[in-house]
């Protein structure tokens, strides 16, 4: 037994409370290492009562370790002691605390060396709003969707369908526009939005936001936008604004105090400011977001006047305009103790607030449950583009790296976790898959049947991609003209959401690898929970490839019938298994009938 890959720590994502009545235990151990791992437990209270003992099954395996799991519901007591007993077939060991050792520990007092929760505490349990988990997003950058409203636009709005020369050329989309549109985005069956930045701004981004209260004039004013939302919460679609709070513009009210009377200024604190006067050339004398980027003073979001000042913008549009939460900007860049009172504020204003961080990597101490409920999550992008656009990871690969990273986080952040294919920062995902169609047919029908928030990116649903790899091709206007749409990969779309708003075992179940194959490029794996089954099955070659799944692992019946959810084609468990012949690059969705 390889004593040095054994790991657990009684706290984060490896023993938690999934809700105030449910607890979660996980343990790793060295690949294939492990024949068996047993957990005993009992009450601290309690040192002369047996332990009980709970079989741990292998929830998960990486490229280097497996993850064994219990789910155990909390004693009356709400008191936890326990230890593991792990078994590599020649010996057997002991894991504590303390340490290995081949003998059964003994309680002593305060419950060395067991691992222990003296009080499982409810209010502990991590918990994030109840429609996140059926939630599907369509991201929207407002200044390309639509324009509906041509009284405000730009002075230099350009005609709409020309490329974008830079991040200053302007269409004229707005608020107005999104409006027009939302029939259209009913009836893909998304039910929330994301909005990049609306505040008044002079770019065509927002991000360099010049004033928080105040709507952007070219986008349209207060009316329109909670017109905009109110007319989304009548079809069932929320709406989450783009919180820009690490920078703000240079044209901000605050930092223009600074840069008329320098020192004097009342707000000379609210910056990091190195030098007066203020001077943006031949390099800024304050600090920027990014490198000397002089359009974007950073706040000094320890300043109390900052902080308060910020997190009194984020509960005003929550009062005024009834959103439904915030995607954070540079989440990772603002300090911890500035989310935790983020949080309590907008969890008072309104409970179900959806609060999602641009967290680029692995935000877990973002997600103890005291700051934020989610992250973008661009490693699942990573995975997916690797996997699936450039066929450049094995199925193997694929399946040990979506497994990792499950095994990072809490159950329920990963039930919420903002699974994007891209967005206005990076290469659109038909370009990646060198505008195959099919390959992002396929990706599509593993996002939209995995655990986590499903999200389309504004145009992606009808084909859009992009002539070059910089960000504002990624972010050109929305193609309307019906005639240039690909209305193949729009009702697949429409087809895919529909089946995920329809089957609970896609948006609250658990997720089993059935199957991979690196050599024909084939992967298949299970949803399910107490009410259903469904079976995915993915083929990513050119080539028709078989697939094999085994009865005694999908836990289906000799004799039962199912039906893929997408052709409708009917398949029989036959045997002890279910052979599928699956075409180059596509997939099945197999649920019992």
């Amino acid at each position: 037994m390889l004593r040095e890959a054994v790991y657990h720590k009684p706290w984060g994502a490896y023993a938690y409370l999934l809700d105030s009545d449910t607890l979660i235990v996980i343990l790793k151990a060295r690949k294939n290492d492990l024949k068996s791992c047993q957990l005993f437990h009992g009450d601290p209270w309690e040192p002369n009562k047996p332990l009980e003992k709970i079989d741990m099954k292998k929830a998960a395996t990486d490229d280097l370790f497996d993850y064994f799991r219990a789910i155990k519901e909390v004693p009356a007591s709400r008191r936890f002691r326990y230890t593991f007993l792990l078994d590599d077939g020649s010996e057997q060991l002991w894991y504590t605390e303390a340490g290995f050792s081949s003998k059964k520990p003994e309680p002593k007092e305060l419950g060395i060396p067991f691992f222990e929760f003296l009080y499982l505490r409810e209010n502990d349990a991590f918990s994030v709003p109840k429609w996140a988990k059926e939630a599907i997003f369509y991201q929207i950058f407002p200044e390309r969707f639509y324009n509906g409203d041509k009284k405000n636009d730009p002075p230099n709005t350009v005609e709409w369908g020309a490329l974008p020369v830079s991040h200053a050329t302007f269409y004229g989309g707005d608020l107005q526009g999104i409006i027009e549109k939302l029939s259209y985005l009913s009836n893909l069956g998304i039910n929330a939005i994301y909005l990049t930045p609306i505040f008044s701004s002079p770019s065509t981004h927002k991000y360099d936001t010049r004033d928080y209260y105040q709507i952007d004039p070219h986008f349209g004013d207060l009316a329109t936008f909670k017109r905009l939302v109110q007319k989304c919460h009548d079809l069932g679609i929320k709406i989450i604004l783009d919180g820009v709070f690490d920078h703000c513009g240079f044209e901000f009210w605050a930092f223009q105090d600074v840069v008329q009377k320098g020192p004097k200024s009342k707000y000379k604190d609210w910056f990091k400011i190195h030098s007066f006067p203020v001077k943006t050339q031949p390099k800024p004398t304050y600090e920027t977001w990014g490198k000397d980027i002089w359009i974007l003073p950073r706040f000094r979001t320890s300043n109390p006047e900052v902080k308060q000042y910020l997190i009194d913008v984020a509960v005003y549009w929550i009062k005024e305009a009834d959103i439904d939460g915030w995607r954070l900007d540079t989440a990772s860049e603002i300090d911890h103790d500035f989310w935790r009172d983020f949080r309590k504020v907008v969890k008072a204003a309104k409970p179900e607030a959806l609060i999602i961080g641009e967290i680029p990597h692995d935000a877990s101490p973002w997600l103890e449950g005291d700051q934020l409920d989610s992250v973008m999550n661009y490693p699942f992008r990573d995975i997916v583009i690797d996997f699936f656009a450039k066929n450049s990871i094995t199925a193997e690969e694929f399946d040990a790296r979506l497994a990792k990273l499950r095994m990072q986080y809490k159950q329920q952040v990963n039930d919420a976790l903002y699974n994007l294919f891209g967005s206005h920062d990076t290469v659109r995902f038909l370009t990646l898959c060198d505008g195959k169609v099919e390959k992002m047919m396929l990706a599509l029908v593993f996002q939209m049947t995995y655990i986590g928030m499903p999200v389309i990116y504004y145009g992606d649903e009808i084909g859009m991609s992009q002539s070059g790899h910089n960000w504002e091709d990624s972010r050109a206007v929305t193609e309307w003209n019906e005639i240039k749409q690909n209305h193949k990969l729009l009702n697949f779309h429409k087809r895919l959401v529909a089946i995920r708003k329809t089957h609970p075992a896609l948006t609250g179940g658990d997720f089993t690898t059935l199957h991979w194959d690196s050599n024909a490029n084939t992967y298949a794996y299970l949803r399910h929970n107490y009410e259903e089954r469904i079976l995915v099955a993915l083929n990513n070659s050119a080539q028709t490839q078989k697939i094999t799944l085994l009865e005694e692992k999908t836990g289906l019946a000799e004799g039962q019938v199912l039906v893929d959810l997408l052709s409708m084609e009917r398949y029989k468990v036959q045997d002890g298994k279910i052979q599928l012949f699956l075409k180059s690059f596509t997939g099945v969705i197999i649920a019992e009938h």
